[in-house]
């Protein structure tokens, strides 16, 4: 186990130097740059932004820019918004709360749900609910997220009246209940696309284990079909659902950049839109590498889990 730590260890930290250097690339080689937003204030003139370039260091080597900017970061400083000047730490952490709301409930609600519909959907193939989950699967993964976002503003929001159109909190208010009434559009959005993918996958595991022999076995010693169904098909088969937990957190992060986007949700895909909007590049940079730093570790954490769980696959 430890030689395998090692090894992700290594390759994590591969990904995550060529994941800065692309996006450091892609960055300052985009039209515009870093100065764009100051060409716009009144009585800007040339003299004065290669001034800002020279104190912003914006003038030297592309290369040279890279390394400066990697040698800090090592060193834990992520540099400092164009924007306001705050470390970009510290402006990360501030809107981290609010995407980890936003995702750990819809996450949480569609596994709970998309393994209910997925076992359900396996144990009654080709009933009517199978085929109603199915059709239902289709079209939430055929419809962007963001048109599913504007559809329920549209009719919870602007017809309805039941829920907020959007923001975190009421101004002025802030409470637990109020976070609670603006939480419940943009999970309803996100659960109802993540659902689709749980159950169709736990119910392909579900298939695929409940013809094992084993299950045979446990269903001739005369245990009782709910037990069979609990004990020994639904625990194998979420095995496989511990990695897709893994492999699921990148599209997870796409999703709630969308809802957070349609919603105004103060969490980091909002910072990151409005950030690369405001041509700050320090703080799309800093959420480029945390989100990179929480995909790997969430590979890495559902790998390992993988491993206790099954030690058939637990490496050496």
């Amino acid at each position: 186990m430890l030689n395998f730590l090692l090894r992700r260890l290594g390759q994590s930290i591969v990904v995550l130097f060529l994941v800065s250097l692309i996006g450091f690339a892609a960055l300052n080689l985009a039209p515009g740059g870093p100065l764009s937003q100051y060409a716009l204030t009144p009585g800007m003139n040339q003299q004065t932004l290669n001034r800002l370039a020279e104190q912003m260091g914006l003038n030297r080597p592309l290369p040279v820019q890279y390394l400066d900017w990697l040698r800090h970061l090592l060193r834990g400083d992520w540099g400092r918004s164009y924007r306001d000047g705050q470390p970009v730490l510290t402006i990360i952490f501030s809107h981290v709360p609010a995407t980890l709301l936003l995702m750990v409930t819809s996450t949480v609600l569609a596994i709970s749900i998309g393994v209910w519909v997925g076992v359900k959907s396996a144990v009654k193939r080709y009933s009517l609910f199978d085929d109603l989950a199915t059709i239902a699967a289709m079209i939430a993964l055929s419809i962007p997220t963001f048109w599913f976002g504007l559809v329920a503003i549209y009719l919870f929001a602007l017809k309805l009246h039941w829920f907020p159109a959007g923001n975190m909190y009421t101004m002025g208010n802030g409470s637990l209940l109020d976070v609670l009434h603006h939480l419940v559009l943009p999970v309803m959005v996100l659960t109802f696309v993540d659902v689709a993918v749980w159950s169709r996958y736990m119910r392909s595991a579900t298939l695929e284990t409940i013809n094992q022999d084993f299950v045979k076995t446990a269903r001739a010693k005369g245990l009782s079909p709910r037990r069979v169904l609990l004990r020994h098909v639904v625990s194998n088969a979420l095995l496989p659902m511990i990695a897709l937990a893994g492999m699921q957190l990148p599209a997870i992060l796409g999703g709630a950049l969308v809802a957070e986007t349609v919603f105004t949700w103060p969490g980091m895909g909002r910072l990151f839109l409005d950030s690369l909007g405001y041509s700050d590049y320090p703080v799309v940079m800093g959420l480029l590498m945390f989100s990179a730093i929480m995909v790997l570790l969430g590979n890495l954490a559902a790998d390992v889990i993988t491993a206790f769980v099954d030690p058939r696959i637990r490496p050496t």
